[in-house]
């Protein structure tokens, strides 16, 4: 199984896709999230600290989307392994393991085995580094409104 090198090459390419779109994807949103509010900085900041959420909400589903067609299309082909506890070949199981990958909640009901194993261990790194940015961000995004709306620096 680990020996089949265009197998296990086809499984570290689609784990260097999936992260390249998901990091470029999750920087390219926090710079116009960003953007939008420094151009925006009168008024309505609760709104757009609910409307940063909800797109960074948007973008952590996307991103689990990535990673779930990325398990669906390699599942499709032999000898990439499996994932025990999914029915063969679905794409809202792909997805929901992907989300239960992607959030770190662990293997309960699936859990694979073989060379996808990579895409797996490497999707639960990335998850938790994107969430932790968007937390960063979502900080200090509120300490900017904090200080602009009530003269408090909660930097200190």
């Amino acid at each position: 199984m680990y020996d089949d090198w265009p197998t296990n090459l086809m499984i570290v390419a689609a784990t260097l896709a999936a992260v390249g779109i998901v990091i470029l994807c999750h920087y390219e949103v926090l710079s116009r999230i960003a953007l939008y509010n420094s151009r925006h900085a009168e008024g309505a900041g609760r709104r757009r600290l609910v409307v940063a959420n909800l797109w960074l909400l948007a973008l952590h589903v996307f991103e689990i989307w990535v990673f779930g067609l990325a398990y669906y299309l390699l599942l499709g082909y032999a000898g990439v392994g499996q994932v025990d506890g999914m029915h063969p070949h679905n794409l809202f199981d792909s997805i929901y393991f992907s989300a239960m990958v992607y959030t770190t909640v662990g293997f309960g009901d699936m859990v694979p085995m073989g060379p996808i194993r990579l895409l797996a261990g490497t999707e639960a790194l990335v998850g938790l580094m994107l969430i932790t940015w968007s937390a960063s961000f979502t900080y200090l995004e509120m300490t900017q409104y904090w200080k602009d709306n009530h003269g408090v620096d909660r930097r200190r």
